[in-house]
């Protein structure tokens, strides 16, 4: 698990560059798309899209779970690989089987492209995934030679 979790041995300026994405896609998702799913729960969970055919309501509680919880522990930067992956899991859906084009999709392209790239990278040392799943100086995960 901590292998999975723990960040990578990044320089300072590319942990940096992890934060400021973190935050920005983490943050816009949350603010822009997760509380409105949240606070409008009742209106649109009738009828949202239901691509997997497990219904309409269930749909919808993955996808508030991914762009409310997995936005947040995203911008937090804890279990940053795992919101990672719950959003590019919901913004693949959300090009590939709803806009399914760039011409009504290209956001969806965009945060995917962000979700993937930090699924891919993890969330660097200035995350919380730092001190709870691995030392977060240089050399941290380098494997002991014998």
């Amino acid at each position: 698990m901590k292998k999975i979790f723990a960040p990578g041995n990044d320089s300072t300026m590319t942990s940096l560059g992890l934060l400021v994405l973190r935050l920005w896609l983490g943050l816009t998702m949350l603010l822009h798309h997760g509380l409105d799913k949240i606070n409008n729960f009742n209106q649109m969970a009738p009828m949202f899209f239901d691509p997997f055919h497990i219904g309409h309501q269930a749909s919808f509680c993955l996808v508030v779970f991914a762009e409310a919880a997995g936005s947040l522990l995203l911008a937090m930067g804890l279990l940053t690989r795992f919101a990672a992956l719950t959003l590019v899991i919901d913004m693949a859906v959300a090009f590939f089987m709803v806009h399914k084009s760039l011409r009504g999709g290209e956001l969806a392209f965009i945060y995917l492209a962000g979700f993937v790239a930090l699924l891919l990278a993890g969330g660097g040392k200035f995350s919380l995934d730092c001190p709870i799943f691995g030392k977060c100086g240089k050399g941290a995960t380098q494997p002991k030679r014998n």
